[in-house]
């Protein structure tokens, strides 16, 4: 575990390469889905663990409903599982969910669970994990915009408060597994002046290893925020 004293306060995981990693391994491609699953849990005891307040992860964006009718039947079934076991259970652990993204895009069923676990989480303050899910960066300033013309004005602190992620701050950190050196639309408004590690590892075999050394390395990294 890292000692060092600069801890980012919000860090941020693109899980990629799930299905590349099933694929190397001759496994279905939705064990790799499900392999992922269970590192995220793992993951957010880390972050956790090391003072971190904030986690998000991008699991499933607004183009991934253009997959094969038969992975987002199976990815979606996986979300609802993870959302009734995974996610209550961290829960359980001090940790608070919020959900991120196109809610209105899944059944009704799975909306009143994420809401459900939304309230059962309110107070939790060791860890805030951001989860989003049918996600996408211009899809949210798009969104944002409206709601704040709507309100009488786009100006950067209106359409601030009209992200999907009010009250995240913007992450000091985000890294993406799985090897390609792109942000795929994640966090577009927040990412600014985050700083971005590209690991090859694929996320089932992303650890605690890889998690330090990216801490250490922030800590050495002057950050001027455009100063």
């Amino acid at each position: 575990m890292t000692t060092d004293k600069k801890i980012p306060e919000c860090i941020a995981i693109i899980l990629d390469g799930n299905r590349r990693w099933a694929k190397a391994k001759n496994l279905p491609s939705l064990e790799g889905h499900r392999r992922g699953v269970k590192r995220l849990k793992e993951a957010a005891h880390w972050v956790r663990d090391r003072g971190i307040k904030h986690l998000s992860v991008y699991t499933f964006s607004t183009e991934n409903w253009n997959r094969s009718e038969e992975e987002i039947f199976y990815l979606l079934k996986l979300f609802r599982t993870v959302t009734d076991d995974l996610f209550k259970e961290l829960s359980e652990d001090n940790i608070r969910i919020k959900f991120v993204g196109e809610r209105a895009r899944f059944d009704s069923d799975t909306q009143s669970a994420m809401t459900r676990l939304e309230e059962k989480s309110f107070e939790n303050e060791k860890l805030t994990l951001w989860v989003c899910v049918s996600y996408g960066g211009r899809a949210e300033i798009v969104a944002a915009a409206n709601a704040a013309t709507a309100k009488g004005g786009v100006t950067e602190e209106t359409l601030a408060a009209h992200l999907w992620t009010i009250g995240m701050p913007d992450p000091d950190i985000i890294i993406r597994t799985g090897g390609d050196k792109r942000l795929s639309g994640f966090l577009t408004w927040q990412s600014v002046y985050s700083e971005l590690f590209f690991i090859d590892e694929y996320w089932p075999d992303f650890n605690e290893v890889i998690l330090d050394s990216i801490l250490a390395e922030y800590a050495t990294r002057p950050r001027r925020m455009g100063k």
